[in-house]
């Protein structure tokens, strides 16, 4: 497995070995072995999986988790095409607002690791696209919040040739920069500390 650094600081992509035969093929998209030398830090806890199904043109995030607890995510696309998508929200950061893709599709399956505190969003390059998450801490839904995808200032590519297919609570989402103002977005520090602990807030029962 290839892992790459992404312009988000603390993010990273992992391109897996793909085994084809008669059959079809095999690939292994999370490995331990692989995650630990990139990252460089503990392996995350996996508290929850998730996937999403979305049809081509749909857009989901900015999404992001109240820090502390925060949650750091593992995405992979099972099935279909996606511009996964890793927004630096982190107050502090040295890569606040900036952000970076990863194209998953499934000749390379790529995978790609979001810090604790960085939002996440993607766009749904086909029909039936399956996007499937390792998340660090369970679904907790007073603590997650979302930006405005379309923010003129983060400048997201995710308008194409068709209107993107927003749900209500994305369409009605604040900017980074309201964001900011209210005092909702995570600390670089803070994330950095549960980051070192295995993305789990210090004192946080394994």
């Amino acid at each position: 497995m290839k892992a790459r650094e992404l312009v988000v600081e603390g993010a990273l992509e992992f391109t897996p070995r793909v085994f084809p035969d008669e059959r079809g093929l095999f690939i292994s998209p999370f490995q331990e072995e692989a995650f630990t030398e990139a990252h460089g830090g503990p392996l995350f806890h996996v508290a929850q999986t998730n996937h999403s199904m979305s049809r081509r043109g749909v857009v989901r995030g900015v999404h992001f988790t109240a820090t502390p607890p925060g949650t750091a995510k593992y995405v992979y696309c099972a099935r279909g095409k996606a511009l996964d998508i890793v927004v630096d929200i982190r107050v502090g950061s040295p890569t606040f607002g900036r952000w970076d893709s990863v194209l998953m599709d499934q000749r390379d399956h790529r995978a790609t690791y979001l810090p604790v505190g960085v939002g996440h969003a993607f766009v749904a390059l086909e029909d039936d696209t399956v996007m499937s998450y390792l998340l660090s801490e369970s679904y907790t839904p007073q603590n997650e919040l979302a930006l405005s995808v379309l923010d003129p200032a983060l400048g997201l590519p995710v308008t194409g040739d068709a209107e993107p297919v927003l749900s209500e609570r994305d369409r009605t989402a604040i900017t980074l920069a309201e964001a900011r103002r209210q005092g909702l977005l995570p600390e670089y520090a803070r994330c950095q500390e549960i980051e070192r602990n295995g993305a789990r807030t210090p004192g946080t029962p394994r």
